[in-house]
């Protein structure tokens, strides 16, 4: 693509993430419509929306897994699709929908993201066993990952986002298909991540996850940023789930279904 395409100056300030008018159309649909959003850096930041907003197409663009129509994504300052590799040392990514290498056991996976990344092996066999001890993976190091669970597949595959210490880590929807105690884990060790200078950012449907988790939210509808800020600025008075309806609509008061009534 022309550099008029996909620029290479990043934005002033170098926000953790920063993404100024990516564009896709699937044929005649427009998937994401000219989007700008900046991440702060040390922000744990919620990216929201109905089914079908845009979400995984952009947050597919913004870390290199799909080409835009136009526009580009910075993480740091570096453009993911002007310096891919630079930008995606960077970035620990956990796809929804992500198909892994089943076939390996969830020891064998976790080590074989960490030397694809070019980690020396002693380290990437400590790290190893830290995450799966922290994600309560240790007792099924030995199981063929086909075996597990869905909820300790997407467990594994956060795992493997995190063995190289990324600066940034996007996550689509982490928390499906986890059950309570194990995402309740998740989320202490993503606190500590952010904590300790990391930025995280999750994309989700769950509109209390998100309150309780995130210190900034952005909603997005219909290929669209619809508002984007602090939570606290962007609920205002309101909690966050009331202010996204309001945002998105398409809420339905009607009576219906009387026949449904028991008494």
């Amino acid at each position: 693509m022309s550099d008029s395409t996909h620029p290479h100056t990043p934005p002033v300030g170098a926000p953790a993430l920063a993404i100024r008018g990516l564009v896709k159309r699937f044929g005649d649909k427009t998937a994401v419509n000219g989007i700008n959003l900046d991440v702060p850096a040390g922000s744990f930041f919620g990216l929201v929306g109905p089914n079908g907003a845009g979400k995984t197409t952009s947050l597919s663009m913004a870390t290199g897994l799909l080409r835009p129509d136009a526009g580009d994504a910075w993480v740091h300052g570096t453009s993911v699709w002007g310096q891919p590799l630079e930008a995606k040392k960077l970035m620990g990514i956990l796809p929804d929908g992500v198909r892994l290498f089943d076939r390996l056991t969830g020891e064998q996976l976790v080590t074989y993201a960490g030397l694809l990344r070019g980690m020396d092996a002693d380290t990437v066999h400590e790290r190893t066993k830290d995450l799966l001890a922290a994600l309560d993976l240790a007792k099924d190091a030995g199981t063929l990952v086909v075996d597990y669970s869905a909820g300790m597949t997407k467990k594994i595959a956060l795992a493997s986002a995190l063995i190289h210490a990324p600066k940034v880590l996007v996550l689509d929807e982490p928390f499906e298909s986890v059950d309570p105690v194990s995402a309740a884990n998740i989320r202490d060790i993503l606190t500590d991540y952010v904590g300790s200078g990391g930025t995280v950012i999750v994309s989700s449907h769950v509109m209390d996850l998100v309150q309780r988790m995130c210190d900034h939210v952005a909603v997005i509808a219909g290929g669209n940023v619809l508002a984007a800020g602090t939570v606290d600025e962007v609920r205002g008075s309101e909690s966050l789930e009331d202010r996204f309806v309001q945002l998105v609509g398409g809420r339905n008061t009607s009576t219906g279904l009387a026949w449904l009534r028991t008494s």
